[in-house]
């Protein structure tokens, strides 16, 4: 990349570096040189460029198509700022175009896709105390030992009679006979 950019060439690179994680989101074969539709939206989405209000999912769609070329369904990093720079002033409408296309790039800067804790379970108060058989009560209680391994089918006293038929069938175990008797 050009050095000459000087103070912008901190900013580029963030910028760039979430263009290439997008880029290569979902597809084994991307070099993170250029973006599908696909994940443009992604990108679009996950950080919040799409607001519903100035810009919506179609806008976005818009934008894609009218930068990228015409046999081609991918975006280069050159494509995606003129995209970025389209949208900007819808998404930060009355500030200059440079002020906008800043604001643009703080969205997106050090984003990734699906940093909204998809890979990390975030092990939650809710379901530990969910999951914490000790403070089980009545019959779930029973299912586990005390160690709070589950007990699996024992756990569950009732053993229900499994022999196929609805309960209360009175025939139960005469089917067999039935067909012998036919032979």
């Amino acid at each position: 990349s050009n050095s000459h950019e000087g103070a912008t060439a901190g900013e580029i690179s963030a910028l760039e570096e979430a263009f290439r994680k997008f880029a290569v989101h979902g597809d084994t074969r991307a070099t993170g040189k250029e973006m599908h539709g696909k994940n443009w939206s992604k990108l679009c989405k996950d950080c919040n460029i799409i607001d519903g209000k100035n810009v919506t999912t179609t806008d976005v769609d818009i934008v894609f198509s009218k930068i990228k070329g015409k046999s081609v369904r991918t975006i280069t990093f050159e494509q995606f700022k003129e995209a970025l720079q389209e949208l900007s002033k819808k998404r930060f409408k009355g500030k200059s175009d440079e002020e906008a296309l800043q604001e643009m790039y703080k969205l997106i800067e050090g984003k990734g896709p699906g940093l909204t804790g998809v890979t990390k379970t975030v092990a939650s108060p809710t379901v530990s105390r969910l999951t914490d058989t000790s403070k089980f009560t009545g019959s779930h209680k029973e299912r586990f030992d005390a160690s709070g391994k589950g007990k699996g089918r024992a756990g569950r006293e009732d053993l229900v009679d499994n022999s196929g038929y609805v309960s209360g069938y009175k025939h139960a175990g005469t089917y067999d006979h039935k067909v012998q008797g036919n032979k």
